[in-house]
């Protein structure tokens, strides 16, 4: 299955964005969704699970999406979290973050366990704060729950550059 993993779109889906999130099995948003509009065309493309950004206030986006989301997909045990530091490690196998805009992907020790936890910040495809420009993630499992690859994905726009940033959006 593959898992395409998205944080803080801030209310912008860009027509790379919604390319790239075409043939997902599921979604995983990490917050800062900030538009009910989004979260509805996001659900479109595939089954999704999303957890509350700090930039989501006042939004109600329906039961299941609280500041942190638990999900069972693949016989993995997925949680999401805004922020990083407030993942729990020792309860899941795949930690999903966001809120720094800046991507990383890395193999973590379970605190107690001999066990091994996928962390993953997809960045931002809206606002990135890197040079690699707009980027997801994206974790391939297959159906009995072994992760084959876990990546951050960069966007290009089709005139070439690279992916939006926060003056491009609002044209400064």
């Amino acid at each position: 299955m593959r898992f395409d993993i998205v944080s803080d779109t801030h209310g912008h889906l860009s027509e790379e964005l919604l390319d790239a999130l075409k043939g997902a099995d599921m979604i995983m948003h990490a917050g800062d969704c900030c538009s009910y509009e989004d979260y509805q065309r996001l659900c479109d493309i595939a089954p999704m699970a999303m957890c509350l950004g700090n930039n989501d206030w006042g939004m109600d986006y329906g039961p299941g999406v609280d500041r942190v989301t638990r999900v069972f997909r693949c016989g993995l045990r997925w949680e999401l979290c805004h922020y990083e530091e407030r993942l729990d490690l020792a309860t899941c196998d795949v930690a999903i973050c966001g809120h720094s805009h800046r991507p990383t992907v890395s193999w973590e020790r379970s605190p107690g366990g001999s066990g091994k936890v996928l962390v993953m910040n997809p960045g931002s495809p809206t606002f990135p704060r890197t040079a690699q420009g707009a980027t997801i993630g994206r974790i391939m499992v297959e159906p009995t729950g072994v992760i084959q690859s876990a990546e951050i994905v960069e966007l290009q726009e089709k005139s070439g550059n690279d992916g939006w940033s926060f003056s491009r959006f609002f044209g400064f």
